[in-house]
């Protein structure tokens, strides 16, 4: 029961700590608040950035050209081998009757030239389109099915997807480099402003030292009073993040420039980035206070 009147009294005199030496704490709060933002900024691109680099890693498809003296029962065979391999996340078999069919009603001018096609004279082919679990093995995937059986060629935009995958796990480094780098001048900023907060009380400090406070009794409230100052500096960058990127989300109706390039979607993705921002502040704000009681002043 003790401790919880002691609790009690800390966190009441961090509340009026706070008011207290409000110009100090407004001081505190918009240096949490500003650096805040720029993170969820940091952290909402960066999502964003891993979400287009997952989507386009998800879109990439082997297609396996099929020979056109291959049977009903070849064809089988090579869909059974197919999803046999490792790494295949699903396998879909496209008939050249179908494909044909689909190149004629997307365009007139297919449909004139295909139109007298016979499924014995049409030179285009079966295919099987596969998609696999881990892009970095696509090749390897790509040259198991090439070997197979009946299978005449194997495309994936080889090259390219290399490519594309250097630069997606470049840019996937540079965004976790940055937000970690936010977080740690975050962290430098609220830290050291509290300083300056705290330090401006000194003689407060040694008033209660002279009767008689244990350093810890010191540290509590000021420790307290860094995790009140988090919390209120982060309730704007909250706000800001929940009901902004839901209404950008809306406004470009969850996509920017083409379908292609698609926004992660607000729900879960708001409550996360907030639920970060509030323990970045929390924690910073006690680090802060804590830090510069023990160091700054000596206690």
């Amino acid at each position: 029961m003790k401790t919880f009147r002691i609790l009690y009294r800390n966190i009441r005199d961090s509340f009026k700590s706070v008011f207290r030496n409000f110009s100090l704490s407004i001081a505190s709060i918009s240096c949490i608040t500003i650096t805040l933002i720029v993170v969820a900024i940091a952290i909402i691109l960066s999502d964003n950035v891993n979400n287009f680099a997952t989507l386009v890693e998800k879109d990439v498809t082997i297609v396996a050209f099929i020979d056109s003296a291959a049977t009903d029962t070849d064809l089988n065979n090579i869909e059974n081998n197919i999803k046999a391999l490792n790494n295949i996340a699903s396998v879909t078999f496209e008939s050249k009757m179908d494909i044909m069919q689909d190149m004629m009603d997307s365009s007139e001018v297919f449909d004139n030239i295909m139109s007298g096609w016979t499924e014995e004279d049409t030179p285009i082919q079966d295919t099987f389109l596969v998609k696999v679990n881990d892009i970095e093995d696509i090749s390897d995937t790509a040259s198991e099915i090439g070997n197979m059986e009946f299978v005449t060629s194997v495309k994936y935009g080889e090259g390219m997807v290399e490519q594309l995958i250097s630069v997606f796990d470049i840019v996937r480094k540079i965004s976790l480099i940055v937000v970690a780098a936010l977080i740690i001048v975050t962290a430098f900023l609220i830290s050291n402003t509290i300083k300056i907060t705290i330090f401006s009380r000194k003689r407060e400090i040694s008033i209660m030292r002279l009767v008689g406070a244990s350093n810890i009794n010191i540290k509590i409230p000021f420790i307290l009073e860094g995790l009140l100052l988090g919390i209120l500096g982060a309730i704007i960058p909250i706000i800001l993040t929940t009901f902004g990127y839901v209404a950008l989300y809306k406004h470009f109706d969850g996509q920017l420039f083409s379908p292609f390039i698609r926004l992660v979607t607000p729900e879960p993705f708001i409550y996360v980035v907030s639920g970060i921002l509030l323990v970045i502040g929390m924690v910073v704000g006690m680090f802060g206070s804590w830090r510069a009681v023990k160091k700054h002043l000596k206690v």
